[in-house]
């Protein structure tokens, strides 16, 4: 068969037609006759679908083929003049589409060009080196990062699901491990480098608020150490583990209190951080900007892999990710030939199941209230308080009630998000919102039953409260006691999960292995439970936001136990994990992870504020005691500075400065939503001129394909 020659178009506005073939316009012979017969060029243009508006060409734009011939050299006269200069102006070598042996050799002779010639300004050479030592820092934290090899690893073995729940874990344990640095140097090395701590109050000592004695008398049993390293009493009590150990002097007081808003303040600024992050995934993986299947197929390789491994693990990756937008494909396509009485079952269907999913929740919340105030009440039985068992048992009655509820509900609500009818990205969410509401919501019932226990219920002229404030005979150092509860959920939430894995998961795995028929086929192997093991985190997390006042070395425990969990969760997987069946788009939980964080931080902000700025510190121990409030230090601290520092702090606090500066934050805020909406805009018709180039190209090809038919024809 005889090879179709390459045609070329003239240029535009020619009203001769197509222009011969490449061979005879080139070759040593007479150039062939043009074709007398068929569409000119400035008619088939005129058809484009781009020809019917002139939105993306600008007002006075003639149509196409209408430009003058004058007009036309003009054009091609000043392409001509400034081609050569474009040609001359450097260009990054990395932009070149040339090899890497040609990319050095011309990034050397333009550095010898500017040497010579001496053109390069000082101010352009330094912004350079700036650039690529910018890049250079980048590249070496990138290299440095930890586990990062591991985690690409599970990604191509198990879906970029799973990979998002280790990276997440390994942002916490980062998070945690930098407010540990923080909490030692401003809250331990001040407490020593002030002279030693004083001991604990006497047996005998009792002032208007009672006696408060951290520490047994007499000889211990081993048990009773046992359980009071579990419970966070006897020797830990009066430790740097809790509030209470730290004496009452000024500096430490200062710096007790800013390190608890300077580690806020560092917490927030990374998650956001993160959170912007995984924002720009989720909206350019969902915007429909980008050809899903196109841009994993022709972009999603990197072609600088050497290795089997790495080479299979990349197209493993693909793999997962074309899974994913398959699966949701079929569910949209499910749902778009929905007729109105299926749309209408579906709905209802929808409402039934949030009933069925509430009423398990407010018996949950119910549950949680009525353990802590059980618990108040058997703790003064004698028979509880001499079996140090028994003691324990009831003393972690809340927490083993709360895990109780943790453990047996997500995987309720796992079975429920399926009936739904939503992709599997969007049940991911629902599960999360649901278990994060189940979770976060029974830690603050717990904290409002312990509200009501200092404070009397809110009734400050209770007997009980009415001397110091608080509940003193029941809870003479309450700082400490609400400490020793988060203390107890964070120990008992790593001892439930080491339980989990130790004597569910591994023999589950044996079982599965050892028994090939209906025992086994039952046990089958486990998947890695991305939402629950996720909710896991931001609980444990949430934990330690609330009690890291309180207990202020609370995140230092938490690093070791993030630290423990991940070669914990890693063996796990490998060792008795299959890949999931159904993956979902990493894009949405990597910004709703970090979403649902932001929102543990604000909920356990609220105890904690709470706590400084209303309820009184405890008369007899703490670094804030014999203050009228927690805050009530920083005035009296500010009152030692000079006059003129005074006024100018006072200022900041007056309406002559808060006035102008929420003026000023609503004209940005403004300015930046309007920014943000006329970006919007040209983004919309940027990606409605793509679509358009699109179309142009279709109708290209069906004219070409349609002109090479009738000149077979002929």
């Amino acid at each position: 068969m005889e090879e179709s020659p390459a045609w070329e178009p003239e240029p535009w506005g020619s009203s001769g037609g197509w222009l011969a073939p490449r061979e005879a316009r080139t070759g040593p012979g007479p150039p062939s006759p043009l074709p007398t017969s068929g569409p000119s060029l400035s008619s088939v243009l005129n058809e484009l679908p781009s020809a019917a508006t002139l939105r993306f060409r600008g007002p006075g734009v003639l149509p196409w083929g209408a430009l003058e011939e004058k007009d036309r050299q003009r054009s091609i006269q000043a392409f001509a003049e400034s081609a050569p200069k474009e040609m001359q102006e450097p260009c990054p070598s990395r932009e070149l589409p040339w090899p890497m042996q040609a990319r050095r050799a011309h990034r050397q002779r333009h550095a010898r060009d500017q040497v010579a010639q001496g053109s390069g300004s000082r101010t352009a050479h330094w912004a350079l080196l700036l650039r690529r030592s910018k890049e250079k820092v980048r590249e070496g934290l990138r290299t440095v990062q930890p586990w990062a090899w591991t985690l690409k690893r599970i990604g191509g073995q198990f879906g970029a699901g799973t990979e998002s729940y280790f990276s997440l874990l390994r942002f916490l344990l980062l998070l945690n491990a930098l407010a540990s640095v923080l909490t030692i140097c401003m809250i331990l090395l001040p407490t020593w480098l002030e002279g030693a701590p004083p001991g604990p109050p006497a047996p005998n000592a009792s002032s208007l608020c009672g006696f408060y004695n951290p520490r047994p008398q007499g000889l211990v049993a081993f048990a009773t150490q046992l359980f009071n390293l579990l419970s966070g009493e006897g020797f830990l009590e009066w430790s740097p583990l809790f509030y209470g150990f730290y004496p009452p002097r000024p500096h430490l007081a200062i710096t007790y209190l800013c390190s608890v808003f300077a580690i806020g303040l560092l917490y927030l600024l990374l998650i956001l951080h993160r959170s912007v992050s995984g924002l720009k995934q989720t909206l350019l993986a969902e915007s429909g900007a980008l050809t899903s299947y196109s841009h994993r197929v022709f972009s999603a390789w990197d072609f600088g892999l050497s290795g089997e491994v790495h080479v299979r693990l990349r197209q493993r990756i693909i793999h997962y990710e074309l899974q994913v937008e398959l699966e949701e494909a079929v569910v949209r396509r499910r749902a778009a030939v929905r007729t109105l009485g299926q749309e209408a079952t579906v709905w209802l269907v929808r409402l039934l199941l949030n009933l069925l999913v509430f009423a398990l929740l407010g018996a949950a919340f119910y549950g949680v209230y009525w353990a802590t105030g059980a618990t108040v009440e058997l703790q003064e039985r004698p028979l509880v308080q001499e079996m140090p068992l028994l003691k324990l048992v009831v003393d972690y009655l809340p927490s083993i009630f709360i895990s109780m509820v943790n453990f047996v509900l997500p995987p309720v609500f796992s079975l429920i998000a399926p009936l739904e009818g939503y992709t599997r990205s969007r049940q991911i969410v629902f599960i999360l919102l649901r278990t994060v509401f189940l979770r976060l919501a029974s830690l603050v019932v717990l904290l409002l039953s312990l509200w009501n226990q200092i404070t009397c219920a809110g009734d400050a002229d209770a007997v009980a409260c009415k001397t110091c404030g608080y509940n003193y005979k029941e809870l003479p150092c309450w700082e400490t006691r609400l400490g020793q509860e988060m203390y107890k959920l964070l120990l008992f939430d790593l001892l439930t999960g080491l339980a989990v894995i130790l004597l569910i998961q591994f023999p589950r795995k044996l079982l599965c292995g050892l028994c090939p028929g209906a025992l086994g086929r039952f046990a089958r192997t486990q998947e890695f439970q991305v939402p629950d093991e996720v909710l896991g985190l931001i609980y444990a997390q949430t934990v330690v936001w609330v009690g890291s006042f309180f207990c202020p070395l609370l995140p230092l425990l938490n690093t070791a136990k993030f630290l423990l969990l991940f070669y914990l969760k890693k063996l796990t997987l490998f060792s008795t994990c299959s890949p999931a069946s159904r993956t979902f788009r990493a894009s949405t939980v990597n910004f709703f992870f970090p979403l649902v964080l932001l929102l543990g931080l604000a909920i356990s902000a609220v105890p904690v504020l709470y706590s400084i700025f209303l309820i009184p510190p405890s008369k007899l121990c703490g670094p804030f005691r014999g203050q009228s409030s927690i805050w009530a230090e920083i005035p009296n601290s500010i009152c030692t500075l000079p006059q003129t520092v005074q006024n100018f702090l006072f200022f900041l606090g007056t309406q002559a400065f808060a006035v102008p500066l929420l003026l000023i934050s609503s004209i940005l805020m403004a300015y930046t939503v309007a920014l943000a909406n006329s970006y919007g805009r040209l983004i919309s018709e940027l990606k409605h001129q793509i679509e358009t180039e699109a179309q142009n190209k279709v109708f290209l090809a069906q004219r070409a394909v349609a002109l090479s038919s009738a000149n077979g024809t002929l």
